[in-house]
């Protein structure tokens, strides 16, 4: 089954891919994958590290409003999404508060669950992480091990005034169970190779510079309500003339 919904989330991927391809000049930004074609590498003991990267070009005004903490956090909701509109909702996020859990359409059927996210925040460079625990796509002996990441990273200017920035999905030191199951080259030949095709859609997709709130929203931030604040300014004053000394 977790293959089935793979190939369902690769085809519709490859499919908008395409898409985006086609209109590069009607979208804010301009994103070109740049992984090396065997970015996937399989350790001698089954652990698997993938890298797919692409570099996104953009108006300094959009890198300026983006580059925080908010749209960092964002960033990572806008990549859930993805996989489950590319699954056509097959694959979901369930969001707890020490945790995130990738099922199939709901629970029990967890593929993957995750710790809460870990963000790394720096000038030029910003990182979301999340450490897998366990889950029917994790081999038993890989439970707690692996990681997947978000990564940003500030390149450099463009003579046309424009900024440049390396985005990367990486998972590391996992270990499928369809290679224990099965073999290493299904694996290879199947998960691995769906995972790029989402990853590279997705990478690709981030040229509308179109981010999903975020449903915890721990960086969020909130404008202040200025009506209310002068209301109760005012009110203040109020009680404090009311109390005043005669």
């Amino acid at each position: 089954m977790p293959v089935f919904v793979a190939a369902v989330a690769a085809l519709t991927a490859l499919v908008a891919s395409r898409r985006w391809r086609r209109r590069p000049g009607r979208l804010p930004a301009h994103a070109v994958i740049v992984s090396p074609p065997k970015s996937t590498a399989i350790a001698r003991d089954g652990a698997v590290r993938s890298v797919q990267s692409a570099e996104l070009t953009l108006a300094r005004e959009d890198w300026k409003r983006m580059w925080n903490a908010t749209h960092l956090e964002n960033l990572a909701r806008t990549y859930w999404l993805f996989l489950s509109r590319v699954t056509l909702w097959l694959i979901r996020v369930v969001y707890d508060h020490n945790q995130r859990l990738v099922v199939f359409l709901a629970r029990p059927l967890t593929l993957l669950r995750f710790d809460a996210p870990e963000y790394e925040l720096e000038r030029d460079h910003g990182k979301v992480s999340w450490r897998i625990r366990d889950g029917l796509l994790v081999a038993r002996a890989g439970r707690g091990c692996g990681f997947l990441s978000l990564d940003v990273r500030y390149l450099g200017d463009e003579p046309d005034g424009r900024v440049k920035v390396r985005i990367e999905v990486e998972v590391a030191n996992f270990y499928p169970a369809i290679a224990v199951g099965f073999s290493t080259p299904f694996y290879e030949a199947t998960q691995s190779a769906i995972h790029v095709v989402v990853t590279h859609a997705f990478l690709r997709s981030l040229a509308k510079l179109d981010l999903a709130p975020s449903k915890v929203g721990r960086f969020a931030s909130h404008r202040p309500d200025v009506r209310a604040a002068g209301r109760a300014a005012i009110e203040r004053a109020r009680q404090l003339r009311d109390h005043a000394p005669r």
